[in-house]
């Protein structure tokens, strides 16, 4: 069988690619970079040189596919104007322009990589399939998959595309390069001190579930229909203390619930112009403390017969691989140690600033 994947040089890409190959399939994976072709390649894909903002460089090899896996996105917190652009350029127009030439080729199956930040702050809501939300949206990521999801990808479908919709939580896993779960984890790691937003809570699933859920939905999805892949929801304090436990290791003792940082996110925004903020401090990040990113995975489970992995055996497997490859990262911060030094020290401070805002605001409410 051949298989088109945008996207496979990615996270959760490589992961499709590896099971795609390992089934025995004809993989043509996108590759925009040399160093994205030379990742494809390795796996044992066919280098496709193009990008999905570029129909014409898709069209040969996405050529008599059996299926075609749209993976590719623009993910990033924060960036102001630019980034916005890129988002819509990329998660929206690029989607835009795969899935149509995919239908336009005939092709029999396409799977369509979406995500439950569309559904925005669930308010505790265990969110389902049918569960919908719309306006203010809280980042550019989940602004641009939104309308990917419902003004691109769902249009088709009512054409007639044969698309089926999987939508991941947050993912985590070896290799992870989102700078988001694994930053957090890394720096649980080296002993974070502080935890702030601490009751907001996510729905976490491993890389590789999600991928396998990728193959059962070209196997068995229905055409048309949306497959959440997740596993357990948990609030974020709750996560690093049980990542305390299975590694034996003392849990942070500040921690500050969401409600209690929000109000600072247009201040982070404005400081992050003129001061060398980490990748995830973030006015965008900032605002979605406090809030629930969760859903269920009951419909993928039962038509899918998709399953996913213990928590703790995923954790601990994601942690082996942080401590494989800190010797690698310590070398890059030696080899970059003035900005290094300069991340450090700002995220100290603002996480100090924030600590103070926290320590104000319950005085005030004494």
């Amino acid at each position: 069988m051949k298989a088109f994947v945008t996207g496979g040089s990615g996270f959760i890409g490589q992961q499709v690619i590896r099971k795609l190959i390992q089934r025995g399939d004809d993989v043509y994976a996108l590759a925009r970079s040399p160093q994205s072709g030379d990742i494809v390649a390795n796996l044992g894909a066919i280098v496709v040189r193009g990008d999905i903002t570029d129909t014409a460089s898709m069209r040969e090899g996405m050529a008599g596919s059996d299926v075609v896996f749209h993976i590719a996105a623009w993910y990033q917190f924060g960036g102001g104007e630019e980034a916005a652009a890129k988002a819509d350029a990329i998660n929206v127009g690029g989607t835009r322009n795969v899935l149509r030439l995919a239908y336009e080729l005939a092709i029999p199956k396409i799977v369509y990589t979406s995500s439950i930040i569309i559904f925005g702050n669930t308010a505790g809501e265990m969110a389902d399939e049918n569960f919908y939300q719309g306006a203010p949206f809280a980042s550019e990521y989940a602004r641009t998959k939104w309308l990917a999801h419902y003004k691109v990808a769902l249009p088709l479908i009512e054409k007639g595309a044969p698309i089926v919709i999987v939508q991941p939580s947050a993912v985590y896993g070896p290799g992870d390069t989102s700078e988001i779960i694994e930053t957090m984890m890394r720096q649980f790691y080296r002993g974070l001190p502080i935890i702030v937003g601490s009751d907001t809570v996510y729905s976490y699933v491993h890389v590789d579930d999600v991928a396998e859920g990728h193959l059962l939905a070209a196997e068995r999805g229905t055409v048309g229909e949306s497959y959440i892949l997740t596993g357990p929801s948990i609030p974020l304090g709750e996560m690093v203390d049980f990542w305390a436990y299975l590694l034996g290791r003392s849990r942070p003792i500040v921690r500050v619930r969401g409600k209690y940082v929000q109000p600072l996110a247009p201040i982070v925004n404005a400081a992050a112009a003129h001061l060398p903020l980490p990748p995830f401090f973030n006015g965008e990040m900032i605002s979605m403390a406090g809030t629930t990113y969760i859903a269920r995975a009951d419909k993928a489970k039962a038509e899918l017969g998709w399953e996913t992995r213990p928590l703790q055996t995923g954790m601990l497997e994601t942690f082996e691989w942080i401590a494989a490859t800190e010797a690698e990262r310590d070398a890059y911060h030696i080899a970059h140690h003035t900005r290094e030094k300069k991340l450090a020290a700002t995220a100290i401070i603002s996480a100090g600033l924030l600590f103070g805002a926290w320590l104000f605001a319950g005085r005030r409410k004494k």
